[in-house]
């Protein structure tokens, strides 16, 4: 297993040194390993695709394999996957799962994130299975409910002004011995455990003709492209989705990487999740959406509030960054040529945001 930039070439061993962003560019690394492609008959997310894995975690909490509902809609089948009923309530469970049991091999004995939210929940659930004592930063306007969570689940919650406050606050951390950065933003383990929803859909329906997916750092969007890619590698598949990227008026740094420009709009506040304005990897979503003949679609508040009504009039139970996906969808999809499969990842909770 290695670290590797796509920038600028660097490579290191992972398997006994962590790496949070290239030290030679400053730019994310991705993790190199074998693909055996076997998938397996295990009801574990970790052991089904292991095949496609740098490890299996030795603790899980059920996290992976979510329900996959199918609605006829607009002449459309839309593929909505369950995301919000990961442990933590979150997609985040997946990639913390793999980052923070990777953190306890190497001897770890605190973690440290800065996050809008879901994460500090799944960094604290996880750090508190390994035995790590962890510290979340949020800003201040996170939702009540998360910040409650975390420090339910044992972790030392830090508050800050902002979400790039919270990441200036990390400063005071990074260095002191024995202390794990779990950098969700820039962490490529994050990538290739969120890449397990794509398994999960191409076995559960094949390929979808496009994936409207929220943008908050990326990593969602990169992973999902990432596991389609390995299974097409793998020969299991012959096509790839179009990828719909979700941003919000309010910032919108893969738009700007994508089209060179921003637009105005109605603020995007309510959609937290969506709230990063330094994305490190901004430029690679950008690119890939480009590459993939996609898209990325900004929505505002009246939009999101009024998909996260219909979503959940429909039964979808999930806070307003998952409606930002939706909203989206309902935007473009006088666009999309008929009877299209589309996923849409419902992110997290709407219980923690109540």
């Amino acid at each position: 297993m290695l670290w590797k930039c796509p920038y600028c070439g660097f490579e290191a061993d992972a398997s006994s040194t962590y790496i949070w962003r290239c030290p030679r560019c400053g730019n994310p690394l991705q993790v190199v390993y074998d693909v055996s492609c076997v998938i397996t008959e295990s009801r574990v997310v970790w052991e089904r695709y292991r095949g496609f894995l740098p490890f299996t975690p030795e603790k899980w909490r059920g996290e992976g394999l979510t329900p996959l509902v199918r609605e006829k809609l607009d002449g459309h089948d839309l593929l909505f996957k369950l995301e919000y009923l990961n442990p933590g309530g979150s997609f985040k469970d997946r990639g913390t799962a793999l980052a923070i049991a990777y953190a306890h091999r190497l001897g770890f004995k605190r973690a440290v994130v800065d996050t809008s939210g879901n994460t500090g929940i799944s960094v604290a659930l996880y750090s508190k299975l390994y035995g790590l004592e962890a510290t979340i930063i949020m800003p201040t306007t996170a939702p009540t409910g998360k910040k409650r969570a975390v420090v339910r689940l044992g972790a030392k919650l830090v508050e800050a002004a902002s979400r790039p406050g919270a990441t200036e606050l990390v400063e005071r951390y990074l260095g002191e011995p024995g202390t794990y950065y779990v950098g969700h933003l820039w962490n490529p383990l994050y990538i290739v455990g969120h890449a397990t929803i794509a398994y999960e859909v191409y076995e559960d329906h094949g390929v979808p003709d496009y994936v409207v997916v929220p943008i908050g750092s990326g990593g969602l969007l990169l992973a999902i492209a990432y596991g389609f890619e390995l299974l097409r590698k793998c020969g299991l598949v012959e096509k790839m989705p179009r990828f719909i990227g979700v941003q919000g008026y309010s910032c919108q740094p893969a738009y700007r990487a994508l089209y060179g420009r921003e637009e105005l709009g109605e603020d995007s506040t309510l959609a937290d999740g969506i709230l990063v304005a330094n994305a490190p990897r901004a430029r690679e979503v950008a690119e890939k959406v480009k590459s993939l003949g996609g898209d990325i679609v900004l929505v505002g508040n009246t939009e999101i509030k009024r998909a996260h009504e219909e979503l959940w009039n429909m039964g979808f139970m999930v806070e307003p960054t998952s409606a930002a996906a939706y909203a989206a969808y309902e935007k473009i999809k006088g666009k999309i040529p008929p009877n299209s499969k589309i996923l849409i990842p419902l992110t997290g909770s709407g219980l923690k945001t109540l």
